[in-house]
């Protein structure tokens, strides 16, 4: 597989190969248009949005700026609205159900690094797809990291960081920031929890 296969495997790939950094530098140009859009012209945000992003329905709304990577690895359902400043690291499937409001400064990473850092210095990095189900409430500063699964009529509270997935039907509020382990040489093989590299390490 060339390296952009490899990123929509979930497996470990490198960013700058085969074609994913113009990829990233063409969305850069969509979003840069869209970011600037004259709000005397805010009647064409909606259709601009519709060329960034992969599949969406027909009312939507993102207050910009808005930030992503590639655009058509998102999917939004309908009567989608996003406030300022939303950010979705979109390496891997983004998909979101109708109904979905989300506050001011939210961010959606599905990508990230290996633990070890000499692993994580070779640059390979990877992306995990994240799911938002229908009727979901995002409040302001929230997080959403890799692998997430947010089920329907879920409100996530302002600040949260959601690292494991959510039921249907859930307040989920908080951010348990604390130490949970060493880093040991283990770490080497992984790249993602019990993930291990399925390619040499150089």
């Amino acid at each position: 597989m060339n390296q952009r296969e490899r990123m929509l495997a979930g497996l470990p790939y490198k960013a700058w190969l085969d074609g994913l950094e113009e990829e990233r530098f063409a969305c850069k140009q969509k979003i840069y248009d869209f970011n600037h859009l004259s709000p005397k012209s805010y009647e064409l945000a909606p259709d601009m949005l519709k060329q960034i992003l992969g599949k969406t329905g027909e009312n939507i709304w993102v207050e910009a700026p808005f930030h992503c990577d590639y655009g058509w690895n998102i999917e939004v359902g309908e009567n989608f609205f996003a406030n300022y400043n939303l950010i979705i690291l979109d390496v891997a499937k983004v998909t979101i159900g109708k109904n979905v409001q989300i506050a001011p400064n939210v961010s959606i990473y599905t990508a990230g690094h290996p633990i070890h850092p000499d692993t994580r210095n070779t640059g390979y990095e990877y992306g995990i797809p994240i799911t938002i189900g229908d009727n979901v409430w995002i409040g302001g500063n929230v997080v959403i990291l890799p692998g997430v699964t947010i089920g329907d009529n879920v409100v996530i509270g302002a600040g949260s960081v959601v690292s494991k997935d959510t039921a249907d039907n859930k307040i989920v509020i908080g951010n348990p920031c604390k130490v949970v382990r060493e880093i040991t040489e283990e770490d080497r093989t992984y790249y993602f929890k019990d993930k291990e590299f399925d390619v040499p390490i150089e």
